[in-house]
């Protein structure tokens, strides 16, 4: 049972469950795009941020997989290498992102505007929040302490090294939901801004919510974002949205301040979780 802050039980969402980057830190999920196309630089290979951007969400082994599965990523590997990409290359390119990644963290894990008052929102409404990400264990311990010091906490925390399969497997958000002990997943929000994120939570048969501006499709941080000409943010925000309307997301909000008025629409009923 979950108790509001007045004591009375609550009904309806029951617990939420957050991504980190481009959702609650790191507005624009700035660093692990960054980190991707440095890591297959120092392979001789030239990666665009956006194919960096493409896979985002899943667990970084399978994510440097993907972005290596590029036509035009797999041709220069090809041409740097002197062959085709195979598995002990993808560990050869994570043992060089772990490092550049745990280097440029600490510059990435502000929280994004509105997440610490969206948690004491959810605290006060009776709502417990876990989340999940794809980051590492150890990356996580450092952006978790910069986060609890900006007086962001959480009472669950997954990581895809936890697992056998990320995104869009749905055991992050399965073991969310076993150790903050709600359930049936209609009674969860899971709160993401990728597309395998999305899919995840339709997998889990949680409610989806998507983020569209502080998130990985649009991909800027805040200073670049809020400098954009009016229109073309706009249009920005508007195709991010579209994508993960696309990938199954019942709601999509800007940035993660919206969550709460996400949440009262949902539980309103005017939402439907199937069609």
């Amino acid at each position: 049972m979950t108790l509001t802050c007045d004591g009375q039980e609550r009904h309806g969402i029951r617990a939420a469950v957050l991504d980190w980057a481009g959702t609650t830190v790191d507005f624009g999920s700035c660093a692990p795009a960054a980190t991707f196309v440095e890591a297959f630089r120092r392979h001789g290979v030239a990666v665009t941020h956006a194919q960096a951007r493409g896979p985002m969400g899943m667990a970084k082994r399978a994510h440097i997989a993907a972005i290596a599965d590029e036509p035009t990523v797999a041709a220069g590997w090809a041409a740097a290498q002197g062959r085709g990409f195979a598995e002990p290359d993808i560990d050869a390119i994570y043992e060089t992102f772990l490092p550049l990644q745990e280097a440029c963290i600490d510059d990435f894990s502000g929280v994004i505007p509105g997440a610490v008052a969206t948690l004491a929102w959810l605290r006060a409404s009776g709502i417990r929040v876990g989340s999940s990400t794809g980051y590492t264990t150890a990356i996580m311990e450092r952006v978790m302490r910069s986060a609890a010091e900006q007086g962001f906490e959480v009472e669950a925390m997954l990581c895809s090294s936890d697992f056998a399969q990320g995104r869009p497997a749905p055991w992050m958000i399965f073991e969310n939901m076993r150790r903050l002990d709600v359930f049936p997943p209609s009674a969860v929000v899971t709160v993401d801004d990728t597309v395998v994120g999305i899919e995840a939570a339709r997998n889990a048969g949680t409610w989806a919510v998507g983020i569209s501006a502080t998130g990985n499709l649009v991909g800027l941080g805040q200073a670049d974002f809020e400098n954009l000409p009016d229109r073309e943010r706009g249009e920005r925000v508007s195709t991010a949205k579209r994508r993960l309307l696309e990938a199954g997301a019942h709601l999509v909000i800007e940035s993660i301040a919206g969550l709460p008025g996400a949440i009262q629409e949902i539980e309103s009923g005017r939402v439907a979780m199937e069609g």
